[in-house]
């Protein structure tokens, strides 16, 4: 054998370099497909064909006037419409489960664990007659199976999670001893007690007043980064899906009207509709939270 065969068989031997490991795109949390929901009182299509997706540590806005669809399309996600409502088209997926297929039991056990939920008033959620460390201490107990103790302890943890100055002090108080801001506090406290993947905040911030609404923001925010949570923020407010999201889908009517990255949304609407809900929230400082965001 030639000293060159040699060499091209030493060099065929070789190993080839690894090649580049791609780490493949998450599954989504929440897929929407084409989701339509119908009114059967008034025979009406209350929201026609919603699509998207949410992954891991992702949020997506949903914006537009009352009586667009929003809530309806997170109560449809919830497994909670009102009974003369229906899903009559599309899917929805949590995990790559169509909720369709899912009995109450089921339900039951996704809520809070895998999916839950924050709303406009928190002490409509709440029970007035217990301390609210109680009620946070019940989800605990209930979802992750600890002792009254564990739970306990975990109730006040997770009130210091959500910044609460003093959470041994609120884990004994009712709900009327608290402010609005430390209510909703308390509310996102229980709604993430589970550890679910996915929070759907439903004008979460509506009633706060704007230092404490931005507060709430970043906690929303803190819980996104720190524990991978996907969240779902529904707004008519264009500056909080500014600051939050990734996606932002505008309804109106119950249609999708424009949709797509949050940046591209709100500094280059297509649609008129979007255009004059950036107008009516340009005083409001929009333009603060849009340039805070591409500096960031």
């Amino acid at each position: 054998m030639t000293t060159l065969s040699k060499n091209r068989t030493q060099e065929d031997v070789r190993p080839l370099p690894a090649p580049d490991t791609v780490e493949p795109p998450a599954p989504p949390v929440l897929a929407l497909r084409d989701v339509r929901v119908s009114d059967h009182v008034s025979d009406r299509e209350i929201v026609q064909g919603v699509s998207f997706e949410l992954t891991p540590g992702k949020a997506v806005g949903i914006v537009g006037e009352s009586g667009s669809g929003k809530t309806i399309t997170c109560r449809a996600t919830l497994g909670i419409l009102p009974p003369h409502f229906e899903i009559t088209g599309g899917s929805i997926a949590i995990n790559g489960t169509d909720i369709g297929t899912l009995t109450p039991q089921q339900w039951t056990a996704l809520r809070g664990t895998t999916i839950s939920a924050v709303f406009q008033d928190p002490a409509s959620y709440l029970n007035p007659s217990i301390r609210v460390g109680a009620q946070i201490a019940e989800v605990i107990r209930l979802k992750k199976g600890l002792t009254r103790r564990e739970a306990r302890h975990g109730a006040v943890e997770l009130l210091r999670a959500v910044q609460l100055s003093d959470p041994e002090l609120v884990s004994g108080q009712y709900t009327y001893e608290l402010s609005g801001g430390m209510l909703q506090r308390v509310l996102i406290a229980a709604a993430i007690a589970a550890d679910p993947q996915l929070l759907i905040a439903d004008e979460a911030t509506t009633a706060l007043d704007v230092t404490v609404q931005a507060e709430i923001l970043d906690l929303l925010a803190e819980l996104r980064e720190r524990a991978g949570l996907a969240l779902v923020v529904v707004s008519h407010d264009l500056a909080v899906v500014a600051q939050l999201c990734d996606e932002v889908l505008v309804m109106r009517q119950g249609e999708v009207v424009e949709q797509g990255p949050t940046e591209a949304v709100l500094h280059h609407p297509r649609h008129e509709y979007t255009r004059m809900l950036i107008a009516e929230h340009e005083q409001y400082g929009l333009d603060k939270f849009l340039t805070a965001k591409e500096a960031s």
